[in-house]
């Protein structure tokens, strides 16, 4: 049996509704249906969503029991936050650091200053907003979707990377950069 897929799904103030294999969900920020495999079920029981293999264990070959736990784990854990996005957001907050570094809104495109000899274009893609505080330097990316939020601060990381001696560039606010030392003067002895 999966250890992830055996796992409940809460799902206080979504609306959920089993169809076969397909589960539509709606709720105060998203709608949508997802479509499980074959070899997946779900039912609904005292507000909570549970995700089981269509087939019992015992009538299955050792092979295919593990093939099922792998997906059995996978759809639920996708499921789970399909749900949750449609009751709140998803958000990641990322720093620019550095002296001049900056990004700009214009509509829906952001405009960065990292230093280089242009400014970057960035464009937002559709569910994603972005809010940006009075210096320009920190980013908060919201969407329903989870997937699209990392994916956007992913490529918005790529345009500069931190550099380790000054720790310059676009991070997550969760992430430590490692710090290296620089170059010391050898003393005249």
């Amino acid at each position: 049996m999966s250890k992830i897929g055996r796992k409940p799904i809460i799902i206080d103030g979504i609306q959920v509704e089993v169809k076969g294999q397909e589960v539509h969900y709606k709720g105060s920020r998203d709608t949508g249906v997802y479509l499980l495999p074959d070899e997946l079920s779900a039912h609904l029981e005292d507000n909570k969503l549970f995700i089981t293999a269509a087939k019992k264990e015992e009538q299955m070959a050792r092979k295919h029991v593990r093939s099922i736990n792998r997906i059995w784990g996978l759809h639920r854990a996708l499921l789970a936050g399909k749900i949750r996005g449609a009751a709140q957001e998803f958000t990641k907050e990322i720093q620019i650091v550095g002296l001049g570094y900056k990004v700009v809104v214009f509509g829906k495109k952001l405009v960065f200053s990292l230093g280089y000899s242009h400014k970057i274009d960035f464009d937002l893609p559709k569910g994603v907003s972005v809010d940006i505080d009075r210096s320009g330097q920190k980013l908060t990316v919201k969407s329903t979707n989870k997937f699209l939020v990392g994916q956007v601060c992913s490529e918005i990381k790529s345009l500069r990377r931190p550099e380790p001696y000054k720790g310059t560039g676009i991070k997550l606010s969760t992430e430590e950069i490692r710090r290296k030392a620089g170059k010391t003067k050898a003393s005249a002895a």
